[in-house]
């Protein structure tokens, strides 16, 4: 019994004491005009953020036989787990770390929901997605705007030939909710 309370105290003050220092905000809600949608995004630890969108969404066509020349607006889910490895030395600089402003590692999934369609005389149905790793930058000012780009690659599934292709999200929008941690400048 006594290793069983040992184990929940150091757990919960684990767990207590990774939560200061914080330098993420603790959650934000955003209207995205570029691709028009929400995204919500909740701080996950010292420098670590889920960033939850779904919008219709600019992407390339993969079932295409030339993907990257072939684009089209995808309803779309995209979830990322962003580390941000420099909004510490964005703060001891003096500049703003407001709204999770700073660059960020992320791995990132997303699922696209298209109606049937046809490409290259071809009927396409159901659902594809991509899942893989990019890199971005984002800044938020005190006004509310907020923009967010961040590129890499992905491999991409659904009912075509899997292939691994770049990954681009580019977000601008303001800040409609949120609660912060991070003082920020």
């Amino acid at each position: 019994m006594h290793r069983i309370l040992l184990f929940v105290f150091v757990f919960w003050s684990t767990l207590a004491s990774s939560q200061f220092g914080r330098n993420c905000e603790v959650r934000q809600l955003k209207i995205n005009l570029i691709n028009p949608g929400l995204e919500y995004e909740m701080g996950l630890g010292v420098n670590s953020t889920l960033d939850f969108r779904v919008a219709w969404q600019f992407a390339l066509q993969p079932a295409s036989a030339q993907p990257l020349e072939n684009y089209d607006f995808f309803p779309a889910i995209t979830v990322q787990n962003r580390y941000y490895h420099n909004l510490t030395s964005r703060d001891r600089r003096g500049r703003s770390i407001y709204g999770n402003s700073g660059n960020y590692i992320a791995p990132t999934v997303a699922v696209f929901s298209p109606d049937e369609r046809i490409v290259e005389n071809t009927r396409v149905d159901g659902i594809h997605g991509y899942g893989g790793l990019v890199y971005g930058v984002q800044r938020s000012y005190n006004s509310g705007l907020s923009f967010s780009i961040d590129a890499g690659a992905g491999y991409y599934v659904g009912p075509f030939k899997g292939g691994i292709y770049p990954v681009v999200n580019l977000s601008i929008g303001w800040i409609i909710s949120e609660k912060r941690w991070c003082v920020g400048r």
